[in-house]
């Protein structure tokens, strides 16, 4: 099911009386999500992602623009009649219902053509049951399941309406980090078996990037970004998306270009014919660096990081707008009790931003 969001806009008036500054929630969101397809809609609390999210499963009603499930316009729409399934982030079971009788409630609302005989309703709830690997669990009790357990549970009682759309609202926040690992395999999994088109709210980028086909970076309400996660993640549009997708995150330094060069404090990095002198942002990835003796950036030793294939080099600059910074680095690389270390840097991870805007400047290689 293709979806399509025209213009959306959700703005909630203050609740402050001494600042009556109505809030801009989402603000003129226009995106097509292609059909079958999981989108991640990502960025920090308070961003807008699921507002979004509410807006599509209509619990929240658009201060203006529309909402289309193919050819239907479906913002008018209650939520029992849009055909979505809605996952929430604390798995909202019924505590005193059986496994089998939560994932069944759906069903046995259905009224009028849509009313199922009760082997029906059964066949499905075993078959989504079986989707999500819970079928020897159903005469449990959810007090009676793990963390993701229940999460499994609320995904099958989404998913045995066989909605048109999934919407998970940040489903993994509960879990422990290798459950979390585990159920984001699993959704997507499931997801690509069912082929439904997904929306999945998340402040976790590395969740958003592992399994979604293209990810939305929202902030303040307005998107940022959309693109395949890896596009992102190696062309940002900003400086806010540059910062927020990546682990470890990326070193900022404050730069300026002068003639064609690029600086960090007095040291010339990189050559940039094709940038007006001015202040600049440099971002670099830490697997940007490259120990090199000659290597222009020079920078204090703290601390070497063994992480077995790799190393992590902990240093400072002065330029850094970070205490530390953090380089990936080959771990046959030795540097014998240093304190000083020479980087040369690999140009298509050193990305410079307007120091006033904060959006990318393209160099000529990669525009």
């Amino acid at each position: 099911m293709e979806v399509r969001l025209q213009n959306l806009t959700k703005i909630f008036p203050s609740r402050n009386k001494k600042n009556p500054e109505e809030v801009v929630a989402v603000n003129d969101f226009t995106f097509t999500i292609p059909d079958g397809k999981l989108i991640g809609l990502l960025g920090p609390s308070g961003c807008g992602k699921s507002t979004t999210l509410y807006m599509l499963s209509g619990l929240q009603k658009p201060t203006s623009g529309r909402i289309f499930f193919g050819d239907d316009d479906v913002t008018e729409l209650t939520p029992e009649n849009r055909g979505v399934g809605l996952v929430f982030q604390n798995y909202a079971l019924y505590p005193h219902m059986t496994v089998k009788q939560n994932i069944l409630f759906p069903l046995q609302n259905l009224k009028g053509a849509d009313k199922l005989s009760k082997e029906e309703m059964l066949d499905r709830a075993y078959e989504a049951a079986k989707l999500v690997q819970i079928d020897e669990l159903m005469d449990r009790k959810p007090s009676e399941l793990s963390g993701g357990q229940q999460q499994r549970v609320a995904i099958a009682r989404a998913l045995v309406k066989m909605p048109r759309v999934l919407l998970l609202d940040e489903p993994l926040s509960n879990l422990d980090a290798r459950l979390r690992l585990q159920t984001r395999e699993e959704i997507k999994r499931i997801q690509k078996e069912t082929k439904i088109t997904t929306i999945f709210v998340t402040h976790d980028q590395e969740e958003a990037m592992s399994i979604s086909d293209l990810i939305v970076v929202m902030k303040l309400g307005v998107v940022q970004q959309i693109d395949k996660p890896q596009d992102v993640y190696d062309n940002p549009k900003n400086l806010f998306v540059a910062k927020f997708l990546g682990t470890p995150p990326i070193n900022v330094f404050d730069g300026e270009v002068k003639n064609g060069s690029l600086f960090i404090g007095e040291e010339k990095v990189m050559n940039v014919s094709n940038v007006p002198d001015k202040k600049v942002f440099v971002g670099i990835r830490p697997e940007g660096f490259i120990v090199d003796p000659k290597g222009p950036l020079t920078c204090k030793v703290q601390n070497i990081e063994v992480m077995g294939r790799d190393v992590s080099i902990v240093s400072s600059n002065a330029a850094s707008q970070n205490p530390i910074i953090r380089s990936i680095v080959d771990a046959d690389v030795k540097l014998d009790g240093a304190e000083e270390v020479k980087f040369s840097l690999k140009p298509h991870k050193v990305f410079i931003f307007d120091a006033e805007t904060e959006e990318r400047i393209y160099l000529d290689e990669v525009k």
